[in-house]
């Protein structure tokens, strides 16, 4: 008899089921295809598999139908969900039904064919009759892992866009922005709170321009004096102050040719935005101690997590200077405003941080995500890459817990008394959708563009659910 393992792939679409199946058969695995739920169901009671994939668009939500005729079988397989969208609320619910793995596509194949492998390897052993003496109480099943890829959507090409990890519709906005300004000349403004990653659109906006082999060279505006940051933009002439024993390029000089990042703007003296708005008028700079003019070229992209306008009223920034950097405003949403990007986030950063510093984490547990998607996040993505560091240090298995997470986030019991599985114990998913849309109606007052933020779904899906429910008339 043969011992080769034989995996089940179940997805409509032949071209997405036809070259996994031909990458898992080069892996050595036997494999079966099907394109309908009631195949799939009919190959399970006629054969013996070790792992089941099956997309989630296989008769819709009934594709779960699969995961528990599968668990009702005497050997059951190990089931893995494919799905074309990323959710975090059907990734957490496949795996407390049983699932073992949640992939979003495009699919990387070669990643799942090591999943498989891995969780191949992990039946095998656990099969073993020495591996636990009778009298030995049974192990707890292993807790499931959610580990989403980080991909972008399926047919986005994304080019210099691609360090930034998003899939939410307020960050595919952004995309569209980045991607108007980048070929021209246009000077940039990109306004958003701390920790958002606005170097990361000024690096994108550079990536994809035409100035992209040229340098990109940044500077922020509030870490140095006046005087400091005068000397760092325009250069000096030797003798033109104490300690200037040479000339020196400023940036300016130095991006000739490329991009000037200008960081936390709102934060530079008056005086100097004085010399900056001349800059931006002649296109030309004049080192301290020198009176010779230097024509550069530079595209200049600001930032500031400051309200500008406010400012101006204040008196603390030029008005003059704020019309000419906001030519192009981008205004970046904070991670509360986006939480349906944090899986992909978390994913990003634990593979980052688990390859620096040398530990074998690769995913995260259901509840300590779910914690993670309460949490309000008020330093955005900076703040939730180094918590994920810190958990990653910390952690004594190969997927983070519960109890890894850094004080200061809400710990497990109060998150889970947020949204306790016993509220929706006897009800359909259909029925916890509706309520969902329920709560945020009443939480937003009505909004519907605050209510398919926070839900991570696009108004025009929203409005689709609210008639499709009943929701129109009588919210």
């Amino acid at each position: 008899m043969s011992t080769t393992p034989r995996i089940l792939v179940a997805d409509p679409e032949e071209s997405h089921r036809d070259p996994l199946a031909a990458r898992l058969l080069r892996a050595g695995y036997t494999v079966d295809k099907v394109a309908t739920l009631s195949d799939a169901i009919g190959a399970l009671s006629n054969g013996t598999y070790a792992v089941v994939l099956v997309d989630a668009s296989l008769g819709g939500r009934k594709a779960l139908d699969v995961l528990k005729h599968a668990k009702e079988l005497p050997k059951p397989p190990s089931v893995m969900f494919v799905s074309s969208v990323a959710s975090i609320e059907d990734a957490v619910e496949s795996m407390h039904r049983g699932a073992a793995y949640y992939f979003t596509k495009p699919l990387d194949h070669e990643h799942v064919r090591k999943v498989v492998d891995a969780e191949v390897a992990r039946r095998r052993s656990s099969s073993q009759p020495a591996a636990r003496p009778i009298e030995r109480e049974p192990e707890a099943a292993p807790t499931p892992v959610v580990t989403l890829p980080v991909a972008v959507p399926p047919g986005k090409d994304r080019g210099g866009l691609g360090e930034i990890v998003a899939t939410t519709n307020a960050m595919e906005r952004i995309f569209e922005l980045v991607s108007t300004v980048a070929p021209t000349n246009a000077t940039a403004l990109i306004l958003g709170e701390s920790g958002t990653g606005k170097e990361l659109v000024a690096r994108a906006i550079h990536g994809l321009s035409p100035r992209k082999n040229r340098p990109f060279v940044a500077l922020n505006c509030a870490a140095l004096s006046e005087h400091l940051l005068e000397s760092e933009l325009f250069g000096h002439e030797k003798g033109a102050f104490t300690g200037a024993v040479g000339n020196r390029e400023g940036r300016f000089e130095f991006a000739d040719g490329g991009t000037l990042f200008l960081d936390e703007v709102g934060d530079m003296p008056l005086p100097v935005q004085v010399k900056l708005l001349r800059v931006l008028q002649e296109r030309k700079i004049t080192r301290v101690g020198s009176n010779e003019p230097i024509a550069v070229d530079v595209r200049l992209i600001a930032a500031t997590n400051k309200d500008l306008e406010q400012e101006v009223k204040k008196g603390t920034f030029r008005q003059d200077l704020y019309y000419r950097l906001k030519v192009f405003a981008i205004h970046l949403p904070a991670l509360r405003e986006r939480r349906g990007d944090i899986p992909f986030l978390v994913e990003r950063f634990i593979q980052q941080f688990a390859e620096r510093h040398g530990k074998p984490v690769v995913g995260i547990e259901p509840d300590a995500l779910r914690i993670l998607m309460q949490h309000d996040w008020p330093g955005n993505v900076r703040e939730l890459e180094n918590v994920i560091e810190s958990m990653v240090l910390v952690a004594r298995g190969d997927h983070l817990r519960v109890d890894d997470i850094v004080p200061g986030i809400p710990d497990s019991k109060s998150a889970s008394a947020l949204v306790p599985f016993e509220t929706f114990e006897g009800m359909t998913l259909e029925r916890v959708e509706q309520e969902l849309i329920r709560a945020n109606l009443k939480r937003f007052d009505g909004n519907r563009a605050k209510v398919a933020r926070a839900l991570g779904i696009s108004e025009r899906t929203l409005y689709r659910k609210l008639r499709e429910y009943g929701f129109a008339k009588d919210p």
